[in-house]
């Protein structure tokens, strides 16, 4: 759906733009996290502040998959919106199983944000076997 060059349509060359500018600041921010850039975070203010930055992106990115949703057309809007709902419900049914695991079978704890790139996983796994509206 999403072809790169000449048959890409302006809303989904906006979706890329978009998708570029709030991932790369993303990954830079983990980056940092991960080469231990905010070890030195102690205060509660500070720490609920990068939390809120590195989210930032993420609300971002969603916003960007919605606003591709409004922006096409009605064929590739219901069939986006449908591979985000279904994508949707399998990430949260996944998760919960999880969730439940953890309370009840001792399963390892898995922090909450793991279910951002678990969704869009799924997304990547429906996607292909959702290419129509109906």
């Amino acid at each position: 759906m999403l072809a790169f060059g000449k048959f890409q349509t302006t809303a989904q060359k906006r979706y890329v733009i978009r998708t570029m500018a709030f991932m790369i600041p993303y990954v830079l921010v983990n980056m940092g996290a991960i080469f231990g850039a905010f070890d030195d975070i102690r205060t509660p203010v500070a720490a609920w502040a990068l939390a809120l930055v590195v989210s930032a992106p993420v609300v971002g990115q969603i916003w960007a998959t919605l606003a591709l949703m409004a922006e096409s057309d009605e064929f590739v809007r219901a069939l986006v919106a449908r591979q985000f709902i279904v994508a949707s419900g399998v990430a949260m049914a996944l998760f919960s199983v999880w969730g439940f695991g953890e309370s009840y079978a001792h399963a390892p704890h898995m922090p909450g944000w793991l279910i951002y790139p678990l969704f869009w996983a799924v997304f990547g796994v429906v996607s292909p076997f959702i290419r129509s509206t109906r």
